[in-house]
Order: structure tokens, then sequence, then C-alpha cells
């Protein structure tokens, strides 16, 4: 379930299954076996939800939007991940000046308007050495470099570019 309005556009479902197909064949030799998750810009949760299923650990959704995060939050007790799962309603830049976790994996899908590289090192400061961060944008925009973050390749799905970034250092 996503939330009604145009306040979240969320991941289609052919691009979301191309990218986990893509994640599991190139990015994750391991597979998603016992891996820390972080979503940024959460929407409706299907990204971190898609990956617990897979077999993450847990996964933290970070979602402004107040309808957005209770969404997420019946989500998570429709699929009984509920324990698996922290909704954490705020702005990303606050988020993660609060998150004291450590992530092997990281989804950011910012409205397509927002830049990521302001938030760029606070994600690298909650991400494990070696993190993969996994960033949606529009095709016409540019990913740029991202302070910690090693640019990785990148696939185009249409209009959505996913750009790959490894966590330097």
């Amino acid at each position: 379930m996503a939330p009604q309005g145009n306040t979240t556009r969320p991941t289609t479902d052919r691009v979301r299954e191309s990218l986990f197909q893509h994640l599991e064949a190139a990015r994750l030799p391991g597979g998603f076996d016992g891996l820390r998750v972080l979503d940024l810009f959460a929407g409706s949760g299907a990204l971190s939800f898609e990956a617990l299923s897979r077999g993450a650990a847990h996964a933290t959704l970070v979602e402004h939007d107040a309808r957005a995060a209770a969404v997420i939050r019946r989500n998570a007790a429709a699929l009984g991940v509920e324990a698996n799962v922290e909704v954490m309603q705020r702005a990303a830049d606050l988020a993660l000046s609060r998150v004291r976790a450590e992530f092997d994996l990281v989804f950011a899908d910012p409205p397509y308007a927002l830049a990521l590289a302001p938030l760029a090192a606070g994600i690298a400061r909650v991400a494990a050495p070696g993190a993969l961060l996994v960033y949606e944008h529009a095709r016409d925009r540019s990913a740029a470099s991202l302070d910690g973050w090693a640019a990785d390749g990148a696939r185009d799905y249409g209009q959505t570019t996913v750009s790959f970034y490894v966590r330097a250092g």
C-alpha cells in the first residue's frame, strides 16, 4: 500500500524488481542475509520490505510525511515484520543526526527536486565500511560526486536512473 496523493513517488514495480535482481546478481554476493538497511525518503517502505523479504535482518525507514510513515507502519504490521522495522518520522538530515546504528545497505530516493549531496557525509557516517548506497534520481539529473562515497556505476530504467556508490575508506 502506498500513501495517497502526490507527496510520495513510489518506485515502480518494474524498477524495483530489476533493481533487486541486479543487486543479488552483481552487487551483493552474499545476498541480503543479515543486512541492516537504511531507507531514506522511504515513501511506502517498498524497498525495505523487499530487502527484508530477501533476508535482511533489520530496516530503519526515514519518512518525513506523517501519512506515509503511517502507511509504512501499517505495511510492516500486515507483513508481520514490525520487530525488524524502525520508522523514523522526521526529515532525513535530522534522522541522520540521531541514528546510532551502522548500515550495510542504504536506499535514497529523495524527491527529484532535492539533491542528495548535502546528506552524503551524514549517510557515510552511519554506513559500515564497504556499504552500498543505492540512489534513485531523475535520468536527466546527473548523480554528483558524494562526500564519503565512491561512484560504482548506474542503471537506467526509463526516466529513472539508479546510481550505485560504495562507502569510501
